[in-house]
Order: structure tokens, then C-alpha cells, then sequence
């Protein structure tokens, strides 16, 4: 399984994180976000990570030109789109960058919204379910519904978020069965600082897991 650590500003914690496990690093590319890095940031911290990783740049509202852009010079290998991007941007996108993962995000504030995810799936690689909220795109600590996505069964791989933490992360996996995780909030001190505490906890929990 897909192990996704969201929102990292720092280099050592990067690396840190990577060296625990995780399969996958996030990096907010949205500038209202709080845990926002910029080009140079995410290269920094890129250089510092020795282990092979999946470098996922999480854009929301951006444009092709943007995307393009950004992609090759901080090294990223997969491009996150939270916003509300068509699947003729995806479409457009995954033509531009053929070699990089697109995954696609999603808000689920009902059921409905389940229904409107089918279009994406010629377009994007991989799917990310993640919790609503009215104001903000991600990393709020929002927990989903996981009851209502029992039958969710794309043919595509996804990545389950919204809220996960050490503490749940047994009870949502008991329940569901993505191909990835995602947390954020979950394993932080404040937004962007990551608790290593936390995160090393969560990796000896998935191993226990896995130990069944």
C-alpha cells in the first residue's frame, strides 16, 4: 500500500519521513495555502532525500502553463489536482506530461459526488477521496464518511484521506480497502511541521497491520 505524507515544507523532515517508510511526499503548490512551498523550496527539499519516493506537486486552480512549468524544475513525479479541474483539463494535462502521474482529488461531500468521479478515469491515473470542507481544499482534519464508501470500487488505484490519523487509520482500513493513504494534519504539530512522533507511530502501526 501507498503510504502519502502531505504538506512538507521542511528538508530534514522530508528526508525523515522518507528514511520511516513513506512511499510518497506532498507538496502544497497552492499559495493560500498554509503549508505553501515554492519552487525553490521543493527542490531544496528534494535534494536532501536519498530514497527513491513518488514527489507529488498538489496544485488547485492552477493552469496548464503553470503546471508545466513548475513540474521539471523542482523534480516532481506526479502532479495532484485538489481544485475543481474538468476532465478535459486532465485530459490536456496528462497530454502535456505524459510520463507524470496525474492523480485527481476529490472533495466528497455526498454521494452524488461519487457519481461525477467516472469521467476522470480515461484521464487520470490515480484517484485521492478526501473530506469536505466549505472553506478550505485539504488538510483540515475533516474525517470522511467511511461507511459511505464501501461500494467504492474504481478501476483505477485511489488514495484514501480526509482525517486520517495514527489513532483511526486501523478503523478506516478495516472498513476500506484504497490503494494508498494520505495524511496530513494528522501527523503534524502545526501546519507544515511535521510530529515525527506521530509519523513514526503510524508506520509501526501499518506494520502491525501487515504483521496479521
Amino acid at each position: 500500500m501507498r503510504i502519502k505524507i502531505c504538506g512538507i515544507t521542511k528538508p530534514e523532515q522530508g528526508q525523515e519521513i522518507a528514511d520511516l517508510g513513506a512511499t510518497a511526499l506532498g507538496f502544497i503548490c497552492v499559495p493560500s495555502s498554509p503549508r505553501y512551498v515554492t519552487q525553490r523550496q521543493i527542490q531544496t527539499i528534494v535534494k536532501q532525500i536519498s530514497l527513491k519516493v513518488d514527489l507529488i506537486g498538489v496544485f488547485a486552480g492552477a493552469n496548464l502553463t503553470q503546471i508545466r512549468e513548475i513540474v521539471p524544475k523542482t523534480g516532481l513525479t506526479a502532479v495532484q489536482l485538489h481544485g475543481n479541474e474538468s476532465p478535459e483539463f486532465c485530459r490536456h494535462l496528462k497530454q502535456a506530461l505524459p510520463h507524470i502521474e496525474l492523480i485527481k482529488a476529490f472533495r466528497v461531500k455526498n454521494a452524488e459526488v461519487l457519481i461525477q468521479i467516472s469521467p476522470y478515469f480515461n484521464w487520470v491515473d490515480t484517484l485521492l477521496l478526501d473530506a469536505y470542507h466549505p472553506q478550505q481544499l485539504g488538510g483540515t482534519g475533516y474525517t470522511l464518511n467511511w461507511e459511505s464508501l464501501t461500494g467504492f470500487n474504481p478501476p483505477i488505484p485511489w488514495f484514501l484521506a480526509g482525517g486520517l490519523t495514527p489513532d483511526n487509520v486501523i478503523d478506516a482500513l478495516t472498513q476500506l480497502h484504497p490503494t494508498g493513504i494520505d495524511l496530513s494534519s494528522g501527523v503534524e504539530r502545526s501546519p507544515g511541521d511535521k510530529n515525527l512522533t506521530k509519523v513514526r507511530r503510524l508506520f509501526e502501526i501499518l506494520a502491525e497491520i501487515d504483521a496479521k
